[in-house]
């Protein structure tokens, strides 16, 4: 029979290879915006930052994995950076892309918030105390990203609206 400790570990364990796959598809869907963004400068300083800031999720959820033996699912990690290479892929020509993008990474970063509630509370009932304040870290910088997105979504839709309205392209 299996403890209640043994069966959070195992939820951990997959979910920290799932936190993993899902911090690559972050990266293949702001990546392509990035590159893609000439008219919204602040969306693309901040969308960088993160970038940068999920570049160390991802490092911190390796040595996670390294720490309890395990490594992360090659193939979690490379179907969930096409499903987010193509996600960004699919706003490219939409007319209102920025604004496209602007919503579907205000709801990405909440399913990441989600993610890491999740894994902490697993941690924490597979004695993975370790993990916690490393995840408490991503939890934190998702939730501040989040933040980010919901308090300056009116500006980026205002500005869209503006640039439309002058005959500016406006999309990215």
């Amino acid at each position: 029979m299996m403890t209640p400790q043994s069966v959070a570990r195992d939820v951990f364990l997959v979910g920290v290879k799932n936190a993993h796959a899902m911090e690559k598809q972050a990266l293949s869907i702001m990546e392509p915006q990035v590159q893609r963004l000439e008219h919204y400068p602040e969306v693309s300083r901040k969308l960088q930052q993160h970038i940068s800031e999920t570049n160390d999720q991802i490092e911190r959820l390796n040595k996670i994995l390294a720490d309890a033996g395990h490594s992360p699912s090659s193939m979690k990690d490379a179907f969930l950076s096409a499903m987010g290479g193509m996600a960004s892929m699919g706003h490219m020509p939409a007319g209102d892309e920025v604004l496209k993008n602007s919503f579907a990474n205000y709801a990405f970063e909440n399913y990441e918030i989600a993610a890491y509630i999740g894994l902490i509370a697993s941690a924490n009932m597979a004695g993975e105390s370790a993990a916690v304040p490393v995840l408490q870290q991503s939890l934190g910088e998702e939730q501040q990203m989040a933040r980010w997105i919901q308090e300056h979504l009116s500006e980026v839709t205002q500005a869209f609206i503006s640039r439309s309205a002058s005959g500016t392209r406006a999309d990215v």
